[in-house]
């Protein structure tokens, strides 16, 4: 299930103070507070307006500072971390996508039969019937 660890934990589930987000992620509290107001991590709020961590926003953290030993500056770290978030988020659509088709595929069988040409081209089939194959004979030879 995507969001829960092997144990059955959503990872997105805010349940981290600042404090123990903070030493989760070996981290001083306003380092949090200011990645916060750049928006490198998004933590949700509660009725009262604290911030509330998740298991995901404390590894994020730690990738925040795993990048920033390696020399990155902020903004560069801000750029990969929208890349990687934007990868996970095709990945989860090309996964719905591939179930989908599976789906319908099941479904419907027989229904989606096609081959391609040599030149790439799609020719589409009828159920049992197969592609008329060329029986032209071509010459090679190197230069």
């Amino acid at each position: 299930m995507a969001g829960f660890d092997q144990r059955g934990i959503d990872e997105n589930s805010p349940v981290f103070a600042i404090a123990m987000a903070a030493e989760l992620s070996g981290m001083h509290p306003q380092t949090l507070r200011q990645y916060d107001r750049l928006g490198l991590v998004s933590p949700r709020r509660t009725a009262g307006q604290s911030r509330r961590y998740s298991m995901r926003d404390v590894v994020q953290l730690r990738e925040i500072a795993r990048l920033s030993a390696e020399g990155l500056n902020l903004e560069g770290i801000r750029r990969i971390l929208d890349l990687e978030n934007q990868v996970s988020a095709l990945q989860a659509r090309v996964r719905e996508l591939e179930s989908a088709l599976a789906d319908e595929l099941l479904n419907r069988p027989g229904r989606r039969v096609f081959a391609a040409r040599e030149g790439g081209d799609i020719v589409p089939l009828r159920a049992g019937e197969r592609v008329r194959k060329q029986n032209e004979v071509v010459v090679w030879r190197p230069f």
